[in-house]
């Protein structure tokens, strides 16, 4: 009984603690009628850190080596004005040794299995220069589009596939397909790598009106 009397005591006056706390809140504040608003403070020294303009461009082109500074983060922090000079030529070294790759891969010399002049009729200098100046073109007077067969490097609409477009330039030769998983000596196993399509189509429901994505599936 004594116990019950001291736990009942000792909550009522935590209770009580607790309301008398509370119980004031409302006379200690004061509210300006006019408040000031404080504005943003951006003042300090800020440094780029990240940067995409056609994606995956970075990813596969810029070659990191264990043990040195990284490429892909070297890359993400330079200015598009100054991404040509840096990295055109370490991105078309990495186009070659992906090719060397599939050459060896294939049991072929390597000097056959170098890049050809893609799509748009562009040799490795001249794609890897236009790709190392990683900054979406916009094209305000043509239909936007990243690659339809007509229209080049316009824009970027929601339905083109990129990751497909940008493996068709890189990979695909002169007719878009040369590295499509053919089967070339009809036995129905392919003998040529499928290098021009992720095999990953658009799974994103698009609207007519901003922000243009439907409701998440």
């Amino acid at each position: 009984m004594k116990l019950y009397n001291i736990k009942t005591t000792f909550l009522s006056v935590l209770a009580l603690a607790a309301m008398a706390s509370c119980s004031n809140d409302d006379d200690m504040t004061t509210m300006e009628p006019n408040p000031t608003p404080m504005g943003e403070d951006f003042s300090g020294t800020y440094s780029q850190a990240d940067h995409m303009g056609r994606p995956g461009i970075n990813t596969v082109l810029s070659a990191d080596v264990e043990g040195q500074a990284s490429v892909k983060d070297a890359f993400n922090r330079t200015i598009p004005s100054q991404m040509a000079a840096n990295f055109q030529v370490g991105f078309e070294a990495r186009l070659e040794q992906y090719h060397d790759v599939y050459a060896d891969l294939l049991g072929a010399p390597r000097e056959d299995v170098n890049y050809e002049p893609n799509i748009l009729g562009l040799d490795a200098t001249t794609l890897t220069t236009v790709l190392a100046s990683d900054a979406l073109d916009i094209a305000p007077n043509t239909p936007t589009s990243y690659f339809n067969g007509t229209e080049v490097l316009t824009g970027r609409a929601l339905s083109d596939d990129i990751i497909d477009i940008s493996l068709i330039l890189l990979f695909g030769g002169e007719t878009g397909d040369r590295f499509s998983g053919q089967d070339t000596d009809g036995d129905g196993t392919a003998d040529l790598p499928r290098l021009t399509s992720d095999g990953v189509s658009l799974t994103a429901t698009l609207s007519t009106s901003f922000p243009y994505l439907g409701s998440p599936n």
